[in-house]
């Protein structure tokens, strides 16, 4: 059994082609996945899919690369977190990447989701890119281990030195769709059933069996939404 922890079916990418999706999830072992919000104004629709498909699960939050749409209360996340099947807060975080300037407010953000989920108990999920400093700082100071959560990176090469150094009792896999199709499906639109080839590549990293990811990871899943 596998489960992507990180992908966004509710893109135009993938949600008209969800029935092939999901039969290919099943073909893969791929039996959950966790729909993550982006944005307040496309939360509705990611809440529908998590309604509608037994299998899936979502997050409420919004991403700091959207600096133009409406901003979240401590509140407005706290009281959309309360449906059963919204299982985290974000993504959110700080990237420094492609936005210049002062970027104060996706600190402001990012603090908001941070007490957001110490309220409601949920974990985070947290996006960090040129930012690793600041990330650190401002889950620090506003006691983001409380809460507990994901880290979600953008850099290749560091992702494969995490994914053979973190305990194995600390690891998740994920997609990440509809973005970056995992090798040998490079240049292609990923969806969740390519999570099956994130599995078998941390296997070989780690020199250890696909089995041993496939359980490990899945029981992190299962502890950290609790």
């Amino acid at each position: 059994m596998l489960i992507d922890t990180h992908c966004h079916l509710d893109f135009p990418e993938l949600a008209g082609n969800l029935d092939d999706i999901f039969a290919r999830m099943r073909i893969n072992g791929v039996d959950r996945a966790l729909c993550v919000s982006v944005n307040l104004e496309d939360f509705p629709k990611v809440l529908a899919l998590a309604q509608t498909h037994e299998h899936l699960y979502a997050s409420v939050g919004v991403h700091p690369d959207y600096p133009d749409t409406t901003e979240p209360s401590v509140e407005d996340l706290v009281r959309l977190a309360q449906h059963p099947k919204i299982v985290a807060i974000g993504e959110t975080g700080l990237d420094y990447y492609r936005l210049s300037g002062d970027l104060e407010w996706q600190r402001t953000r990012f603090r908001t989701h941070i007490r957001a989920a110490k309220q409601c108990r949920k974990p985070l999920i947290i996006h960090t890119r040129s930012a690793a400093a600041d990330t650190i700082r401002v889950m620090q100071e506003e006691g983001a281990s409380e809460a507990g959560g994901v880290m979600h990176f953008k850099n290749a090469k560091a992702l494969k030195q995490v994914a053979q150094k973190v305990p194995l009792d600390r690891l998740l896999i994920e997609t990440d769709s509809p973005y970056l199709a995992p090798v040998p499906f490079r240049g292609k639109t990923n969806d969740p059933s390519l999570v099956k080839h994130v599995a078998e590549e941390i296997a070989r990293l780690r020199d250890c069996s696909f089995d041993l990811i496939a359980q490990k990871t899945t029981e992190n899943f299962y502890k950290l939404i609790k």
